[in-house]
């Protein structure tokens, strides 16, 4: 088993430069052991947890429950209540996180209903307050997850009102989507797509405020597009990409944080996670649960469409073990892989 890194607090080191956005029915903790099989140094994220969740639901624990070689591992919450984010985040501090994130870039309906995700952003104070109080309660950093606008309030001074609002309450560290959000009249999915990408607005946030942590999220799929990243802001957060095709986190540690130590293959990778698999399953997890975040590993290799048949086909079937990943293993001939 690879080893985390100690716990670092933000605060007292940079941040890092390379993360893994949070995404819902995706990174799940099952997940996120397998990507720290790929990656000690990436800071990897939760699925959003509501306040509603930690707070009044029948099993809080489940929602904070991690491994403890996930780290370094962010919560994040969505809220809008200060006192309840408050009481979150001290929650998520005591359950080990590394940092814990305020959401303001999810564009669902059911978020926006409760005053959580991308709406927030048309009220700066209010995030602004949530920043505060979450920050009096920890010592571990707290950090916002937002857009460049939404709907018809998306001009740079609008973003640029809404960050320094936030900042004036404490907020140091921003991740930002650079795509806006259209509330009224796009669906979450249309939303990863159709907004125009608009990099150069959050360059310009970052030049304008060199004093803050900024890192840019959206629509990075290849590695040296990201690298080139870091010529404008701190930091780099891949969603989609890193879960679809998580091989990708292999060139992670060596391209991000200098760090040339040998990676595992993606063979050796899922031998390991088989182990993992095995405790799982005698604990009731359920097979395809726990394989869904291996369908994309071998993308581009020869084989990866055998390995992935066979994982969508047999994963779910009653009685299935760990037998179905032995046989998708097999069908990716072991000497085309090279280490990333």
């Amino acid at each position: 088993m690879t080893q985390p890194l100690p716990n670092t607090h933000w605060g007292e080191a940079p941040y890092p430069r390379f993360s893994v956005a949070p995404m819902m029915e995706w990174t799940t903790r099952h997940y996120r052991y397998f990507a720290r099989l790929l990656s000690r140094h990436a800071l990897l994220y939760t699925e959003m947890v509501t306040t509603g969740a930690l707070l009044h639901g029948q099993d809080p624990e489940r929602f904070l429950a991690h491994h403890a070689d996930e780290h370094p591992l962010a919560l994040q919450l969505g809220g809008s209540v200060p006192e309840e984010l408050a009481i979150c985040a001290r929650m998520a501090e005591a359950a080990g996180y590394d940092e814990v994130n305020l959401n303001v870039g999810c564009p669902s309906d059911r978020v926006q209903n409760n005053l959580i995700g991308a709406c927030l952003m048309a009220h700066p104070d209010k995030v602004a307050a949530c920043i505060a109080a979450m920050q009096a309660e920890v010592k571990i950093p707290v950090t916002i997850k937002c857009r460049i606008g939404i709907d018809d309030q998306d001009s740079e001074a609008d973003l640029t009102h809404f960050i320094e609002t936030v900042a004036a309450a404490g907020g140091r560290i921003f991740i930002v989507h650079a795509r806006k959000a259209w509330l009224q009249g796009l669906s979450p999915k249309e939303n990863r797509d159709i907004p125009p990408l608009d990099y150069d607005r959050v360059y310009r946030l970052k030049q304008a405020h060199p004093e803050l942590t900024v890192a840019l999220n959206g629509g990075l799929k290849q590695l040296p597009d990201m690298q080139a990243q870091l010529d404008h802001v701190d930091g780099i957060m891949v969603g989609r990409e890193a879960y679809q095709n998580p091989g990708l986190l292999l060139s992670i540690d060596q391209a991000f944080f200098n760090d040339a130590t040998e990676r595992p293959s993606r063979h050796e990778a899922i031998r390991q996670y088989r182990a993992y698999v095995a405790q799982e399953l005698a604990q009731g997890t359920r097979l395809n649960a726990l394989l869904k975040p291996l369908l994309g590993v071998f993308q581009g290799v020869p084989g990866a469409r055998a390995f992935r048949r066979h994982l969508s086909e047999n994963a779910h079937l009653t009685g299935a073990g760990l037998e179905v990943l032995d046989h998708a293993l097999a069908k990716v001939p072991e000497f085309h892989i090279e280490r990333s």
